[in-house]
């Protein structure tokens, strides 16, 4: 059942002393994405949203009654012109297997909707993969609404905007 033990777990702003507990977990996000970032870029992004939130973005850990980091989300601030306001960009969401069903992909998603809030945007969005059954279930239960639009993507340089 969603929810179900999930007083025992908790969300928090990521900070610089969370990062040996969060790389294991951005790893794992990466793999199950069949990406394969340096583990230093990994960290290179988590320590400029450290550094400068208000403008990049922010990132949450989530942790298991025990204290073990067990899921984290990923938020980017940009813009919507069409909107003329401030929304934020769910890029990452990720649980641990041994902690799905517990409602805490529920939890992160509100935390960064609360985030959202009050840093005035109008709204957060994000994308998952079509396949990824689990998740979109989890999205139309949060009462997310799907969007219309295609994502299209360009990498930039030569080596196809990827770093070795």
């Amino acid at each position: 059942m969603p929810g179900a033990g999930s007083a025992r777990h908790s969300s928090e702003l990521v900070g610089a002393c969370d990062l040996a507990d969060l790389l294991p977990l951005m790893r794992a996000y990466c793999d199950f994405y069949n990406e394969s970032p340096s583990d230093e870029a990994l960290l290179e992004l988590s320590r400029a949203l450290i550094a400068d939130p208000l403008r990049e973005g922010m990132q949450l850990i989530a942790r298991d009654s025990l204290v073990a980091a067990v899921g984290f989300a990923t938020v980017f601030w940009s813009w919507d012109t069409t909107e003329a306001s401030r929304i934020g960009i769910m890029n990452d969401l990720f649980v641990v297997p041994e902690a799905r069903g517990l409602g805490l992909a529920d939890r992160l998603i509100e935390a960064c909707t609360q985030r959202c809030a009050e840093r005035e945007a109008s709204r957060l969005e994000w994308e998952t993969g079509p396949e990824n059954l689990r998740a979109r279930s989890v999205y139309d239960r949060v009462g997310a609404v799907r969007e219309p639009w295609l994502t299209f993507v360009k990498r930039v340089g030569t080596d196809g905007g990827r770093a070795e």
